[in-house]
């Protein structure tokens, strides 16, 4: 599987799959987030359990640019 088939099959994965992948990315990297890096997607992670649908995809509004500039 190359790099982008990967990056064009994370937006179909549910929050706890992504979750699962981020940590053993960590893993892998020996790292993991900072104290701020962690707070913020916390904050994230609630303000997407609160509204999990908050806007259009980047593919709809990509359309919507693009549609405007073929006046």
């Amino acid at each position: 599987m190359s790099k982008a088939d990967i990056l064009s099959e994370l937006p179909k994965l549910d929050a706890r799959e992504r979750a699962e992948i981020f940590a053993k990315l960590c893993e892998l990297e020996d790292s993991t987030p900072t104290a701020a890096e962690r707070a913020i997607l916390d904050q994230e992670l609630e303000d997407f359990k609160n509204d999990p649908n908050p806007g259009s995809p980047g593919h709809e509004v990509e359309a919507r640019l693009r549609s405007g500039l073929k006046a």
